[in-house]
């Protein structure tokens, strides 16, 4: 089987364009009939949640931090089998990692899949100066195979032709892409994690269609195609159909319900998958408008989102958050994540409101403007809890404004971190009974234990 056809969009900082290039690509590939498998660099949920509906394919996370580099490869393999091109969007500027040396950056990322990248930059008030942003990206890592650059927000004619002709001669880099100053140009606004999520926006489709317009009419999208590896001669034909994904079925099925609604969107497809293949159905279950909890759930899993901008919705549902209060009364097991610790709480406080939780936890909680934990977490599990075993060493991300409010205890905890904020002084994962919530998101192809213990504990909950 031939290689996939990829590419790497990537930019020299945050804001640089570079979603609005990935999803334009995306989706414009998508409408030629092509079949697009997308990717996003890093530890994110919103931006591969609007990737996964530009392409109309799940977006997977990679993230050589969270995982090993033999489980990125196998991810983008397993992924693009099937598919006619794959588009990965970097995050951060290029080369920014979580050191001096860009460990674990779009660069290392796109150097470990031996792929092509594109360039976003913010041509705003420079001409010739982009040619020096190139060369120094050339100069810096002259393994990286820079072989693309689409100049955003140029002002006009003038602009383009002498942007353009700077960097061709003087980097031999084709500009393959002008997008001028738009006056939509966040066609997808943001709020204080990033974008708004596809789940809250109105109009999430036509934002990815308008993309698509945008990437349709100012990038060389067949020259693009070209660099990807596709060639004029690729067609869908040439690929092998992609292996069906195996569930395996065993004995003793387990239930585990998924809180997933616009308050609770963050999940990684991996994880989810994983708990299939493990032998578990995975049951929806809504915090916005559901009335309770399903009957026969053997264990519960309520990932991150945005419980503060939904708390008065979520406040007024309390026949949902009375059933959870005592389902972890009645010794449910349950695993949650950022959003999910807020729900198990007494109560959110979120721009001069308090709002009633579930009172799993008996802590308050309460938000601020600034982050309060961001960026990736490190720790290991030191004591005795429902999932993971002691000893075990988890590695993952946290992105909160949320944190208890001051001069409250904390509870026990559970895991002591080495790096990352949690639930604070260097600790995370609260536990009440069969509970353990935690501020550190984990990636299931990173942290099989994870899985493992989602069904060790539905198990023992059902028998």
């Amino acid at each position: 089987m031939s290689r996939c056809p990829g590419i790497v969009a990537a930019g020299l900082s945050g804001d640089s364009g570079k979603t609005l290039v990935a999803l334009g690509l995306a989706a414009a590939w998508a409408k030629q009939g092509r079949t697009v498998a997308p990717f996003k660099k890093g530890p994110d949920y919103i931006d591969a949640a609007w990737l996964t509906l530009a392409a109309s394919a799940p977006c997977r996370n990679l993230d050589s931090y969270l995982m090993e580099e033999a489980t990125i490869r196998a991810s983008w393999e397993g992924a693009t089998a099937g598919a006619d091109i794959g588009v990965i969007e970097g995050n951060r500027g290029l080369f920014d990692g979580v050191d001096a040396e860009g460990s674990h950056s779009t660069a290392a990322l796109a150097k470990l899949l031996d792929l092509p990248l594109l360039l976003v930059i913010d041509a705003t008030k420079m001409t010739r100066t982009t040619a020096a942003l190139v060369l120094g990206v050339q100069t810096l890592d002259p393994e990286l195979r820079l072989e693309g650059v689409i100049l955003n927000r140029v002002a006009g004619k003038r602009h383009a032709r002498v942007a353009r002709e700077a960097i061709e001669s003087v980097t031999g880099v084709p500009v393959v892409g002008i997008i001028p100053k738009l006056t939509n140009q966040g066609m997808i606004p943001g709020r204080h994690l990033g974008l708004v999520t596809t789940d809250e926006h109105p109009e999430a489709r036509q934002a990815i269609a308008r993309a698509a317009e945008v990437v349709e009419e100012h990038l060389d999208l067949e020259r693009i195609f070209e660099i990807a590896g596709g060639g004029k001669d690729w067609k869908p034909s040439a690929r092998m159909a992609a292996p069906a994904r195996k569930r395996v079925k065993r004995e003793g099925t387990v239930r585990i319900g998924v809180v997933r609604d616009a308050a609770f969107p963050f999940y990684y497809p991996e994880n989810l998958e994983a708990l299939e293949a493990r032998g578990a159905e995975v049951v929806p279950v809504s915090a916005l408008n559901g009335d309770g909890l399903p009957d026969d759930l053997h264990t519960l899993y309520i990932g991150g989102g945005f419980p503060e901008t939904h708390a008065e919705q979520l406040a007024a549902n309390r026949p949902f958050l009375d059933a959870l209060h005592q389902a972890a009364q009645d010794g449910l097991p349950i695993y949650a994540e950022c959003g999910g610790l807020m729900l198990l709480t007494e109560s959110i406080e979120y721009k001069g409101r308090t709002y009633p939780m579930s009172k799993v936890l008996l802590v308050k909680i309460g938000w601020s403007k600034k982050p309060s934990g961001h960026g990736y977490t490190r720790g290991q599990v030191t004591r005795d809890n429902p999932f993971y075993p002691v000893g075990t060493d988890i590695s993952g991300h946290e992105f909160h404004h949320s944190s208890l409010e001051e001069g409250q205890d904390i509870p026990g905890t559970v895991v002591e971190l080495e790096k990352g904020t949690g639930v604070g002084g260097g600790h995370d994962g609260f536990v009440t009974n069969n509970v353990l919530a935690l501020y550190t998101h984990v990636h299931a192809a990173g942290l099989p234990a994870w899985a493992d213990g989602m069904i060790r504990a539905a198990k023992g909950y059902k028998g």
